[in-house]
């Protein structure tokens, strides 16, 4: 049996190009459907495409990040949210056996993965350099209509997500994303003003806690490459970190590797303009925004990090840490 993460990059991306093939007779697709990557990140997405032009978008699962249970909680998630109009989620496909996650083996794998196949949702990703004022108003609508839904839906009782606050985030026993001092070109200097931010970001998230009416099932990633606009609908297409949280989390988290563009302030009043047309929006609240776009920053260095052998993860790499120390100051300056 090969040591899949011993193996080079090239060779682990050939493996799971090989189980995404496996798992299409494990559909009703038409033949000749063809594979193509989308993106890597946690899980490889990958574009399934069959000659008349109908697509697919076909999920490879990490080994080890969520369980079964995990994905199927994910999936009764989004599935509700579509089924009651919050917001238009992607449509699982159940394969040929009933089931909506397919477990796929290969000989170079010790353990098969999971996959689930979607159906291919139209519109376009937002880009930062586009004016996104309107975009993030009817996304602090929506999001607010998620959270909505989040208090209110009976979850099933096997439903289970990771728990994302600051020890799993940013604390140094096990976080999810790995350590932000091992953050990419990290040295002593920028560990001491990294941990003083750190340490000033916990301060005011325990003073802040964690009450039901501050936190509880969010989607926790809801950048721009995990929405799609469509006319006057937003999209949310990923929830793969969906888990428990800080609901404002989910104010920073649109802004993420972009948290520095001078735009920034302004999208997070848009945000917050569309939030409200659904729900109140404490001070308290409202304050606490710039600590989880912080909160949001380092973590993802320490994602990056843990990411390095991906190409968008490379393509940032130092930069992005040392992209943060302003923020950093910035924060420390205003909050200290």
């Amino acid at each position: 049996m090969t040591d899949f993460d011993l193996l080079a990059h090239e060779e682990q991306m050939a493996i799971l190009l090989e189980v995404a093939q496996a798992a299409l007779p494990r559909y009703d697709l038409p033949a000749g459907a063809r594979v193509s990557l989308l993106n890597l990140s946690e899980n490889a997405t990958y574009k399934v495409e069959a000659p008349d032009g109908r697509r697919w978008a076909l999920r490879v699962h990490r080994d080890g990040y969520h369980s079964r249970t995990a994905i199927a909680s994910e999936l009764a998630w989004l599935m509700d949210l579509r089924q009651t109009g919050v917001v238009a989620t992607p449509v699982p496909v159940k394969g040929r056996d009933g089931e909506i996650i397919q477990d796929v083996e290969h000989v170079c794998l010790p353990r098969p993965r999971h996959v689930v196949l979607s159906e291919w949702e139209t519109g376009a990703e937002p880009g930062i350099g586009e004016d996104l004022s309107q975009p993030f108003e009817m996304l602090g609508e929506v999001t607010a209509r998620m959270h909505v839904h989040a208090r209110q839906w009976k979850r099933p009782p096997w439903f289970t997500r990771l728990t994302w606050d600051f020890d799993t985030a940013l604390g140094e026993d096990k976080p999810h994303w790995g350590r932000w001092r091992d953050g990419v070109g990290m040295d002593a200097a920028k560990e001491k003003l990294f941990a003083r931010t750190v340490d000033l970001i916990g301060a005011r998230l325990k003073a802040y806690g964690k009450g039901p009416e501050r936190f509880g099932l969010i989607h926790c990633d809801l950048r721009l490459a995990n929405l799609l606009i469509d006319g006057k609908a937003v999209k949310a297409i990923d929830f793969d970190d969906c888990g428990f949280g800080w609901y404002m989390y989910d104010a920073a988290t649109p802004v993420s590797f972009y948290e520095h563009e001078p735009q920034v302030p302004g999208l997070i009043e848009s945000w917050k303009t569309g939030y409200r047309k659904v729900l109140a929006l404490p001070k308290a609240d409202e304050d606490e925004i710039p600590t989880f776009i912080m909160l949001r920053r380092i973590l993802l260095v320490a994602w990056i990090a843990s990411h390095i052998e991906a190409e968008f993860p490379k393509s940032l790499g130092a930069g992005y840490t040392d992209g943060t120390l302003p923020l950093c100051e910035d924060y420390l300056r205003k909050f200290s």
